[in-house]
């Protein structure tokens, strides 16, 4: 499809919607400054100390640190914590947030993200479905009692070695190792709540759409084939609702009715001007 014939038919779904349904990959985060972890080579360039250990994402973003290096688990996860406080959402969140805050019924997010750059950027956090958890949120490594609480007042304090100083982050109930309510890779102790509960409130919000017969339009942000939850979700709510996708992501836009090969900020801006 002709880039022009695209983003007019993308642009017309989200004029006409009663309400904007938006999913978002880790490349949403991207022309905000954050690495997306493409490929081990990226992740490295990020991370030179998992490089040195041999470690890749998959392996590093994984619970048995806790347990087996709890300072070099800290150490990632802590300078990942610190990185998304310090990054300012940049202005394709300010344009898709606009958008949704005009439809009728709104809209709401479902994102892979951990970042917390959609509540930063303003989202009512009501209306945002984090499906991998936030790394904002800590949770016990036992999870004894399946308490979620914020990492607000955390601080990380990692040397130059990548290695993260005591006193590390523990659970008020037991005084065990507390770790971030994200879910990893292999990981079994993941406490779901505060997500199923999101989840609860996106499910809700998509049934009462279906029974006002409400028109929704359905963008993707940033979401690839590696981690496919988003692809996957994004397609089945288009599927059930029978519309188009309006899918963005500059190396893989296929498989949409409405793909745009561009990054986030550079399809969101164009789509705004776009008449």
């Amino acid at each position: 499809m002709n880039m022009d014939i695209a983003l007019k038919k993308a642009k017309k779904e989200l004029e006409q919607a009663d309400a904007l349904l938006i999913t978002a990959g880790a490349g949403m985060g991207v022309d905000s400054g954050l690495p997306d972890f493409r490929g081990v080579e990226g992740f490295w360039h990020a991370y030179p100390k998992a490089k040195a250990l041999g470690l890749r994402f998959e392996e590093m973003a994984n619970p048995q640190w806790f347990a087996k290096d709890p300072a070099l688990a800290w150490a990632f996860y802590g300078h990942r914590l610190h990185l998304y406080r310090d990054t300012v959402p940049h202005k394709g969140f300010e344009i898709v947030k606009e958008w949704g805050d005009t439809k009728k019924y709104k809209y709401f997010v479902f994102t892979s993200n951990v970042d917390g750059q959609f509540q930063k950027a303003g989202f009512d956090e009501a209306r945002i479905m984090e499906c991998h958890g936030s790394i904002h949120h800590l949770q016990c490594t036992q999870n004894c009692q399946g308490r979620i609480w914020s990492a607000e007042d955390v601080q990380i304090e990692i040397d130059e070695n990548f290695r993260a100083q005591e006193p590390l982050p523990r659970c008020p109930d037991c005084g065990a190792l507390a770790r971030p309510n994200i879910l990893m890779f292999g990981d079994w102790g993941w406490e779901s709540s505060r997500t199923d509960a999101q989840s609860r409130r996106l499910q809700g919000w998509l049934a009462m759409l279906e029974k006002e017969r409400a028109r929704l339009a359905i963008i993707e942000i940033g979401a690839g084939t590696a981690v496919p939850t988003v692809r996957m979700t994004s397609e089945d709510v288009a599927h059930h609702f029978g519309v188009p996708l309006i899918r963005i992501n500059p190396r893989e836009p296929e498989d949409a009715e409405i793909g745009l090969p561009m990054g986030a900020l550079e399809a969101l801006e164009k789509l705004e001007m776009t008449a």
